[in-house]
């Protein structure tokens, strides 16, 4: 992120995106919706996976619009290939998909994707999805997050044995409260709500909670957390 704010166009440089899709009617519609926004540049298409990896190699983008069924190599293994453990400049990659590949999402959620929204997401939420996944956020809707998240998080949780458990022990019982509730979906601002507190102290914990955890963002966290069981499916 380069100096620009999630709620609206800056004077700053424009936010490079690539999209990735194998349909070219949704590529042109989502070319058509980001290059109508002054603070959004997109620097290419791609129409399979192997293609995407190559071109965000090559192009170097802000912002990656990744569809997840794509022929050669699926969206799930180019956004780990991209954004996953290991990658040591990983890039910032928006998930788009239809409701019923749920698993896929998690998926992809945990190969490093930043954030995900649904094919049939109004223009306003696609172009609200970019900004906001630049700006080093994560798009996580609360009810899909929420369904999504906690449909699979009995068959992942693995309490005594995930080595990641023993690194909740660092958190103060206030960052666990903020965790449980970035693992439910909420946004700092219900957070803030919730808890009582100032959105900017919302912030602070959620800063120090990434840190302390050795987390990248807002998405490993909610996965971490259903993984290691500290929230489940009916929390």
């Amino acid at each position: 992120m380069r100096g620009r704010g999630v709620t609206g166009p800056s004077a700053a440089a424009p936010i490079r995106v690539l999209v990735c899709d194998d349909q070219e009617l949704v590529r042109t519609g989502y070319v058509t919706i980001f290059t109508a926004q002054p603070d959004i540049e997109v620097v290419g298409e791609a129409g399979d996976g192997r293609t995407a990896v190559e071109s965000a190699r090559r192009l170097r983008p802000d912002v990656v619009v990744m569809d997840i069924r794509m022929p050669l190599l699926d969206g799930i293994e180019a956004t780990r290939l991209l954004a996953g453990p290991g990658v040591v400049d990983p890039m910032r990659v928006l998930v788009v998909t239809t409701f019923n590949l749920d698993e896929y999402v998690y998926e992809a959620l945990r190969a490093g994707a930043s954030g995900f929204l649904l094919k049939d997401s109004p223009p306003r939420d696609l172009v609200h999805g970019i900004r906001t996944v630049d700006a080093g956020e994560s798009l996580l809707a609360p009810a899909v997050t929420r369904q999504l998240v906690g449909k699979f998080a009995d068959r992942l949780r693995r309490p005594q044995r995930d080595p990641a458990a023993p690194a909740l022990a660092a958190l103060a019982p206030r960052e666990t409260e903020v965790l449980k509730l970035i693992a439910e979906g909420l946004s700092n601002t219900e957070i803030a709500d919730r808890m009582v507190i100032s959105r900017e102290t919302v912030k602070t914990y959620v800063s120090r909670i990434l840190t302390k955890l050795d987390l990248r963002d807002r998405v490993q966290a909610v996965v971490l957390a259903h993984r290691v069981g500290l929230v489940g499916a009916h929390d």
